[in-house]
């Protein structure tokens, strides 16, 4: 696997959001402004809340198949590559990482396997669109922590994938729960979010490094990043941290973040976290403390450090 030079785009639009024609230029500006390679194209479906079985795929939520496809091929048009990655919310407003269910059926309780059920049609759904339009990688899960521990329904997903998508498969577990995930063997690639603190890289990197071994399959970082808030860098996870608007603060961790990766090979790349379909104006970024990077110091962190990635970064064991 050659080394993803990756961005998270697209989270939370709704219908109708990508055929506007800021979104296509944001596509353009992420691939001129950070010498992004690989666009992962991020879909928000929606269930009621953690302890609920149906997955809602179809409303004004979500972008359309008809404007996602047309993206999909404007990125490419750009000379991108395009991973597609169709997760779901709670309408309520709980972490997807709560979904839970009693692992023995209780008559009258929400059960895993509506829950799986629902879940596969939806990414079943999905799955067709990178089969159809080239897509390199698709991603079927992310951060489901309570799922996780459901072996055989997700090594069954991913076969059921398998027979609607030809090319790479992964899953993006959340971050600490690398050794949470008994079915690494199951996909192609594994990942995780790399939301790591930044005076801790050295030490999650060792952790990580001897859990994936076993596998000898590539590890990229799916989702990275960190907001321009004071502190964040040393809880980049939480994007409700109270804090002052801080560039440097940013700027630092994924400085911090791309040194202590770089030294491992098999870190093979990153979707960081995020950039929008519609961008706030350049003016706008100085007062803006999200995650987003654009018009930032972080931009330019992050468009060196891609270019100076070789192209034939590969980690040996998978060629």
């Amino acid at each position: 696997m050659e080394f993803i030079k990756g961005f998270t785009y697209g989270w939370m639009a709704r219908k109708g959001d990508f055929e506007k024609p800021e979104a296509k230029d944001s596509m353009r500006l992420l691939k001129e402004r950070t010498n992004t390679e690989t666009a992962i194209i991020s879909l928000a479906a929606l269930q009621d809340t953690a302890h609920s079985t149906e997955i809602d795929y179809t409303g004004d939520h979500m972008v359309s198949d008809e404007e996602l496809e047309d993206m999909i091929s404007y990125a490419q048009s750009l000379g991108m590559d395009v991973i597609l990655k169709p997760t779901v919310n709670c309408k309520d407003g709980t972490w997807r990482a709560h979904i839970n269910f009693f692992d023995i059926d209780v008559p009258c309780e929400p059960k895993w396997r509506d829950w799986f059920k629902s879940y596969t049609e939806y990414q079943l759904h999905y799955a067709k669109i990178p089969e159809a339009t080239g897509c390199t990688m698709f991603i079927v899960g992310c951060e489901m922590v309570q799922t996780e521990r459901r072996a055989k329904e997700w090594r069954q997903l991913v076969e059921d994938v398998r027979k609607v998508y030809n090319g790479s498969i992964t899953y993006n577990t959340d971050k600490y729960q690398e050794a949470n995930v008994k079915w690494w063997d199951a996909v192609d690639v594994i990942s995780s979010s790399g939301y790591y603190p930044i005076n801790d890289w050295d030490n999650q990197l060792d952790r990580i490094e001897k859990i994936i071994k076993p596998y000898n399959k590539p590890f990229f970082f799916a989702e990275a990043g960190c907001p321009s808030r004071s502190n964040s860098p040393y809880v980049p996870n939480d994007w409700g941290l109270e804090g002052e608007t801080d560039m440097k603060a940013q700027e630092d961790f994924y400085k911090v973040m791309f040194e202590k990766t770089s030294k491992r090979d098999w870190v093979q790349g990153f979707g960081l976290w995020d950039w929008k379909a519609i961008l706030h104006s350049e003016a706008e970024a100085e007062s803006n403390d999200e995650y987003a990077v654009f018009g930032k110091p972080s931009e330019k962190v992050i468009k060196d450090y891609y270019q100076s990635v070789k192209p034939d970064r590969v980690l040996a064991a998978t060629e």
